[in-house]
């Protein structure tokens, strides 16, 4: 296993400190702030360690402050129901004495019903098309690696392979839209927990992006303000991380200083394995407020 991919399945290992109370490590991408995502998928590990026998089916999140990468996050977890059929579990996500996340998520007895689903868009193979990784180098003969935001250099433990060629300098507008294959560097444990919470670290990329597209901000500029408000996710089908899953976005809306975008995932096969949705700060400078 590549030593990144490991680094990441024990990021969304928590050590237990008491009941209902746990502790995550922070991991810089690059940024400025704890990365969304990884508080997302730590809330939902800690969720998780105090169900047994049900599977998680959604989550909503609210993200309330900055988190601080250098710091560790300490997650409590409140059991607010246990039902016959469903779970419900609340976690409060805290650093410096602060919450930063409340998330709420639900967990089901497995069964059957009825099911329809949304077709999976008809687009290039993931083994067509270049990793993401392929046209930051190409950026690197055009732009000194010293003026490139850190996180475009960053290595990640994730293959993503856009169908839409990225545009990182002198943007022009276009479609609120993106489709993008994606799947861990190398193989997991078969461990469907640790798939799920990886799928909602995952799930916060590429998603406020999109709702940019139509206006034609690039990424480098210093005046575009972005941040995620909420986030929600339901778990519809199983999947492994490991193997490709398309995440098809679209951005709905933006107004008033904030930006919407939903997004459908994919098996390979077709099959809808999960929906996304978030809507997240998206101002430019003259009217932004840190």
């Amino acid at each position: 296993m590549p030593d990144i991919l490991e680094d990441l399945i024990q990021l969304l290992t928590l050590e237990r400190l008491d009941t209902n109370l746990y502790r995550g490590q922070s991991h810089d991408i690059g940024t400025n702030r704890v990365f969304g995502g990884q508080v997302l998928g730590q809330a939902l590990a800690a969720a998780n360690n105090t169900v047994e026998d049900r599977v998680v089916h959604s989550l909503h999140a609210y993200f309330l402050r900055k988190g601080d990468h250098t710091a560790p996050i300490i997650y409590e977890v409140d059991r607010q129901r246990d039902g016959r059929s469903y779970t419900s579990r609340r976690v409060v996500a805290i650093q410096h004495g602060h919450p930063i996340l409340n998330l709420a998520a639900s967990f089901q007895v497995p069964e059957e019903g009825l099911e329809h689903q949304s077709s999976m868009p008809q687009v290039p193979r993931p083994e067509t098309l270049k990793d993401v990784t392929d046209y930051r180098r190409q950026l690197l003969d055009r732009v000194p690696e010293a003026a490139l935001p850190r996180y475009l250099l960053h290595e990640r433990p994730f293959e993503f392979r856009p169908v839409q060629l990225p545009q990182f300098i002198d943007p022009e507008p276009r479609e609120p839209r993106v489709n993008i294959w994606f799947k861990t560097v190398g193989p997991m444990p078969d461990d469907d927990d640790l798939h799920r919470n990886m799928l909602a670290y995952l799930s916060d990329y590429y998603l406020i992006g999109t709702a940019t597209r139509p206006h034609g901000v690039s990424v480098f500029s210093k005046e575009l303000q972005l941040a995620s408000l909420d986030h929600a996710l339901w778990f519809q089908r199983p999947f492994r991380i490991d193997e490709w899953l398309l995440y098809s976005i679209e951005s709905p809306s933006a107004s008033g200083g904030r930006g919407l975008s939903r997004g459908q995932i994919f098996r390979e096969d077709g099959a809808l394995v999960a929906v996304v949705a978030q809507e997240g700060v998206m101002r430019l400078w003259p009217e932004a407020k840190t």
